[in-house]
């Protein structure tokens, strides 16, 4: 199953979730840099908007994962 190179390799995906300033433009093509390892972006970045009690706004989160194996 897999063939000669797949066998005895095992797949770890690490995900993180990134917290970008406000007004960060990113979409699901981007690839970021974290902690010296290239991650992809998974899914649609989300906008918090603005805080309902102090106006401010929020950031724009994303998830990344790094694949290997």
């Amino acid at each position: 199953m897999g063939g000669s190179q797949q066998q005895a390799r095992d797949t770890v995906i690490v995900g993180w979730t990134v917290y970008a300033p406000p007004g960060t433009d990113l979409v699901t093509t981007d690839r970021l840099r974290i902690r010296g390892e290239v991650c992809e972006i998974t899914g649609q970045p989300g906008d918090w908007g603005r805080s309902p009690f102090t106006g401010l706004e929020g950031p724009v989160q994303v998830a990344a994962d790094r694949v290997t194996g």
